[in-house]
């Protein structure tokens, strides 16, 4: 079966573990099954993240160093209302009451099957309330461009900028965010060969056609420990 991308309103992951093998396998998996997947490697990383993004669900590691999971879930959901699926090397029946005591919504053993996964995150997005979707903007500006989703096409006032398809895929993606927020992980995407060098290399070369000082970006920031953010209006 060929991998789905994601759609636009696809559910959005943040997969928290130490593990990056665990990690890219994870996301590689859900990324090629409609979901959006954002990585973090310990509960601060996975902090910064959630502060700038609001994800769907969560798939999270118990066994961590520094903070672990079980601490980590009872902290978030104090705060907010995410789906947690906890994943962890013990499979006895005390450790699961202990993840579900500490808030978890659901748990998964490892070794697991990446289908058995799959499913269970899609459980938790049906038991999720529907929520009213605003309405994506037809047209973003920042400063004195434009850029007409439907059209895909950047304008700089009335002179159209010639744009390669992954600037237009980015600029798709910074609009569709909130906030225009959009992880390093997320622009990516699910294949494991574009790397962080070739995200922050294409990012170079979109500032260098919308900002007048592409070394002191003004619409297309760096959110240090998440991604990118466009300042659209």
């Amino acid at each position: 079966m060929a991998p789905r991308p994601p759609s636009d309103d696809a559910g959005h992951v943040l997969v928290v573990d130490d593990d990056s093998r665990i990690r890219q396998l994870i996301g590689r998996y859900l990324g090629n099954n409609g979901f959006r997947v954002t990585g973090a490697g310990d509960a601060a990383e996975a902090r910064r993240k959630l502060a700038a993004i609001d994800f769907d669900l969560m798939v999270l590691d118990v066994m961590m160093p520094g903070e672990d999971g079980l601490s980590l879930t009872a902290s978030l959901k104090r705060e907010r209302d995410v789906p947690i699926l906890l994943l962890t090397a013990r499979g006895d029946p005390d450790d699961r009451i202990r993840g579900l005591e500490a808030g978890a919504d659901d748990y998964l053993a490892k070794p697991f099957e990446p289908r058995e996964l799959l499913l269970r995150l899609a459980n938790l997005m049906k038991r999720r309330p529907a929520e009213a979707k605003a309405t994506p903007p037809e047209t973003v500006r920042f400063g004195r461009f434009a850029y007409d989703l439907r059209r895909e096409e950047l304008r700089d006032g009335d002179e159209v900028v010639r744009l390669t398809d992954r600037e237009r895929q980015l600029l798709g993606q910074f609009a569709a965010a909130p906030d225009g927020i959009v992880g390093r992980d997320q622009l990516a995407g699910p294949d494991a060969d574009v790397g962080d060098r070739a995200v922050d290399v294409q990012i170079n070369r979109l500032r260098r056609k919308i900002e007048d000082d592409p070394a002191n970006p003004v619409h297309l920031q760096t959110v240090r420990g998440v991604g990118y953010r466009l300042r659209w209006e």
